[in-house]
This record gives structure tokens, C-alpha cells and sequence, in this order.
């Protein structure tokens, strides 16, 4: 992939954007579809850059405070999304916490993922790269199921939305278009639409979410205590504690793509605060809420009837009953932002496809995006009936396989490169290592995580001795890493050289 700058690209180094106006540029054609969408990029502004790493000159310009303040609406906007509500309600209805264990819970492991993810995404403006590279295929390929996973995630929960605040007269299926459409079309055009869209979207939400704390709060339930003593308690405290984990974690594996446009002076505590903060205040925001809500079903039949016969999207139009019209407004307006949370992983996963290999990078991100969109729509249709199923394990399984990758970025950084890291060569496959560390150290600690995981389709025979169950697999599988990835490494480095 060639890094020459076009006209285009070199007028624009000559001047300063907002991250949110910056002019991405024109990628040298390989083919006659990169012509094509180089002439949608110029016409209307399709964003036709892939994979190639985004030149300094056409980054640089000075930093400001508004600019770490956009960084984190960014993120704040793409986590405070309807489908958080599912996270939420989890804690009091599959694993019997109380509202304050809940809370307390989810509100550790939340910031526990999002530090995670935060010192990922400072790697973006530093590098101009994106988050996986040539080498990481199995990286790669896992992550598109996270993003395709999401992706499903999020059409469902607004599909359900929609449905219920019809009444159940429109189809969830409809539903489900409707949220893939909206995704399909911001993806379609790039990062100018997808930062536009995030820099707004996150208002409307929040102001619904006040109506929702002020119509449903009276029917939260703060005295019950979690169900269950001893082992059974705690195993079910630290399933959800590395559950709730794994949804910020699960961004990690991408993070650095929707800052890389950024310039490479850009303070690297600014990006990791902005970053975590982000997360955070977002995630925490509408899982609180969905704590509530799961707590109120055992004090509200109707609650509890419209959760149990048509799931998450009924339970929020229940609670918005009071409101009558201008409660079915607000459902509405969640579904419908709940895109913000769906963008961001499909953009992502358009460039997913291309670092799997050369052939594949021939294929522009905008027909990537558009597959990504059209396979996710159908599994969701197919998997409508399933939605906390889907969510548990795979949210689950997410978090196994970022915290060993995370692991070892953060070794290889500190104890082998010492910071120190030649951007120059990330496509340069004779120079870049082969990975068999990695992949040692990833089979060992996946390994790990098998025999802790505690899931619906599988309980490790570690993880069933503690009480019913608890899933460990996340930090056995981080522990396994951490031990094996050094001296792997070093015998890597001393008889292969790179």
C-alpha cells in the first residue's frame, strides 16, 4: 500500500482542522473500485482511505482543549446507548445482585475495562495507524466478531424498541432495518459523518434518560439484598464484575481507529483521559438505569410481564407508560440513537477486512462497510429471539481474548521495546516479527480461559468450584499471559531476531 500523498492531501498539511472538519485525503488508486470511491470521495465525500497509515503532515496542527473535550463526547456519545440498558439489567436478573452490589459492581468494572481501552487508543495519534495491523489475522478476525456481534446487539435492542412502542404492529424485523440503514449510511461516508453524528447524538439520549430516571426511579428497588451466601454470592459478584468489564474492553481492539486522525503531538494522557472518561461517564450513565429497571420487576407486575413476554424493549416502553404519547417519543429517540453505539464498530470492521491480507486490502472500506451492515442485519433477524443469551456469552468471550492481547501490548511496550516503536514499517512483513511469542502466550492463556469460563453453553472445572459457578476466565487468562509472554518473547528475539 503506497503512502504518497496526492495534491489533496498535501494542501490540507499546509492547514489546521477540528477533528471533526479534517480532510482525510485521497488514497492512490489500485483499482478500478478505488477510482470509483476516490470519485464518491470527491464528489460527496465518501471517505475512500483504508488502511494506510495516516501521513504526520496531514495530521499536524495545534491541539487544543476543545479538542480532548470532542474526544470525549466521541466516546461518551458512542457508549451511552440503549443497548447498555441490557448490561445493566443483567446484574438483578440473571445473577440476583441487589441494586447497591449491582451498582458498586458495575461501576469498578466498568472503569477497569475503560482504563484498558484508554491506553489502547493512544496509540492512534502516535502512530497515524490503525488498531490491528498485517501481522494480528487472528486478532483481526476476532475482533470482526466482536464488531459484527455489536453490530447484531445493537439492531436487536432497537429493533425491540420499535416494535414494542408499536405495540408489537411493526415487525421486529422493521425494526431492525431501520437501525441498520441509519449505521449503513454514516459508515458509508467515513469518519467526517461518524464524528458529526457522535459529536450531537448523545444530547437527545441524555435528555431522555433524565425522563426515564424521573418516570421509573420511584419503582426502583433499593432495599432487597442479593440473592444467594457465601461461595454463590461471591462467584456471582465476580461474573458480573468481569462481565460489565468486558463491555469497554470490548472496544479496545479498535480504539485507536476513531482517534488517528489526530496529530501526533497530541498529549498521550489527554487521549487516555479522554478516552477513559469517556467510557466511563457514558457506559455508567445508562447502565445505572438499566440496574434500576432490572431491580423494579419483582415490585412491578407489569414491569416483570411486559420483560418476560417480549424482553428489554417492552420493559423500557413499560416504564415509560406514564408519559403516554411523549413516553413512546423518548423510546423512539433511544432506538434510534442506539446507532451511535452501532457506527463506530462498523467502521471498524470495514477496515477489519482489509488487514486481512493484501487482496482483501484491495476491496475500499465503503464496500466493506456496506457487507459488514448487510451480515449483521441478517443474524440479528435470525437470532431475534435470543438477545440475553447472545449477550452474556458473547460479551463473555470478548473479554478473554482482548485482556491476554491487551497483556501483552502492555509488555511489549514497557519491557521489550521501552516506548520506543518504528511506525515506518508496519506494512513491511520482513520486518515485523512473526509472532510465535504471541501466539504461544495467546493459546495459554485462552487455555486458561476455558477451563475458568462459566457460560451458558459451558462451565470450566475451575470455575464450577466456586459456589454455582463464577466466570474467572478473564483474569486466569490475563495471569497465564502475563507469566508466559516475557520469556517467550526473549526466546523469540534471541533465535529468530525480530
Amino acid at each position: 500500500m503506497s503512502e504518497k500523498m496526492t495534491d489533496l492531501e498535501k494542501a490540507d498539511a499546509s492547514t489546521h482542522h477540528s477533528p471533526s472538519t479534517v480532510e482525510i485525503g485521497i488514497s492512490e488508486p489500485v483499482n478500478a473500485l478505488q477510482r470509483f470511491c476516490n470519485k464518491l470521495d470527491a464528489v460527496c465525500g465518501v471517505e475512500a482511505r483504508g488502511i494506510e497509515r495516516i501521513p504526520e503532515e496531514i495530521r499536524e496542527r495545534d491541539m487544543s482543549l476543545e479538542d480532548y473535550v470532542h474526544m470525549f463526547t466521541i466516546w461518551f456519545s458512542m457508549n451511552c446507548t440503549a443497548n447498555q440498558l441490557t448490561l445493566g439489567v443483567l446484574g438483578p436478573v440473571s445473577y440476583g445482585l441487589g441494586l447497591t452490589d449491582s451498582i458498586l459492581i458495575c461501576m469498578f468494572g466498568t472503569i477497569f475495562g475503560s482504563v484498558c481501552t484508554g491506553y489502547i487508543s493512544t496509540f492512534g495519534p502516535r502512530s497515524g495507524l490503525r488498531t490491528l495491523n498485517w501481522p494480528s489475522k487472528l486478532c483481526v478476525i476476532l475482533n470482526l466478531a466482536i464488531e459484527i456481534g455489536y453490530g447484531l446487539i445493537d439492531c436487536l435492542v432497537g429493533g425491540l424498541l420499535l416494535s414494542a412502542v408499536n405495540g408489537g404492529g411493526m415487525s421486529v424485523i422493521v425494526g431492525i432495518i431501520i437501525v441498520a440503514v441509519i449505521t449503513w449510511v454514516v459508515v458509508t461516508f467515513g469518519i467526517k459523518w461518524f464524528y458529526k453524528f457522535e459529536q450531537f447524538v448523545w444530547a437527545p439520549t441524555v435528555l431522555v434518560l433524565f425522563v426515564l430516571i424521573g418516570v421509573a426511579g420511584p419503582h426502583f428497588d433499593t432495599n432487597t439484598a442479593s440473592r444467594g451466601t457465601g461461595a454463590v454470592l461471591h462467584g456471582n459478584r465476580l461474573s458480573y464484575f468481569f462481565l460489565v468489564a468486558s463491555g469497554p474492553l470490548s472496544w479496545s481492539s479498535a480504539s485507536a481507529d476513531y482517534v488517528v486522525y489526530y496529530p501526533k503531538t497530541t498529549k498521550r494522557w489527554g487521549t487516555f483521559a479522554a478516552t477513559t472518561c469517556g467510557i466511563t461517564s457514558g457506559k455508567l450513565l445508562i447502565e445505572f438505569l438499566g440496574i434500576g429497571l432490572g431491580s423494579g420487576l419483582l415490585l412491578n407486575p407489569n414491569w416483570e410481564q411486559a420483560f418476560e413476554n417480549h424482553g428489554i424493549g417492552a420493559l423500557v416502553v413499560e416504564a415509560f407508560s406514564p408519559l403516554n404519547a411523549f413516553g413512546n417519543l423518548c423510546c423512539i429517540i433511544l432506538a434510534v440513537c442506539i446507532a451511535a453505539n452501532n457506527i463506530p464498530g462498523t467502521y471498524a470492521a470495514a477496515l477489519n477486512w482489509q488487514q486481512l491480507g493484501a487482496p482483501w486490502a484491495k476491496i475500499p472500506r465503503p464496500i466493506w462497510s456496506t457487507s459488514t451492515c448487510i451480515v449483521f442485519t441478517v443474524v440479528a433477524i435470525a437470532g431475534r429471539d435470543s438477545l440475553f443469551d447472545i449477550f452474556i456469552n458473547w460479551l463473555s468471550l470478548i473479554g478473554y481474548w482482548t485482556i491476554i492481547w491487551i497483556t501483552m501490548t502492555i509488555q511489549d511496550e514497557f519491557v521489550f521495546r521501552k516506548g520506543d516503536f518504528d511506525w515506518e514499517i508496519w506494512n513491511h512483513r520482513d520486518l515485523l516479527p512473526h509472532g510465535f511469542a504471541a501466539l504461544l502466550a495467546f493459546i495459554i492463556g485462552w487455555a486458561g480461559a476455558v477451563v475458568c469460563m462459566y457460560q451458558t453453553y459451558f462451565t470450566g472445572p475451575i470455575a464450577a468450584l466456586v459456589g454455582n459457578g463464577a466466570d474467572l476466565g478473564l483474569p486466569v487468562a490475563c495471569g497465564l499471559t502475563m507469566i508466559v509472554y516475557p520469556p517467550a518473547r526473549w526466546l523469540e528475539l534471541k533465535y529468530v531476531g525480530r
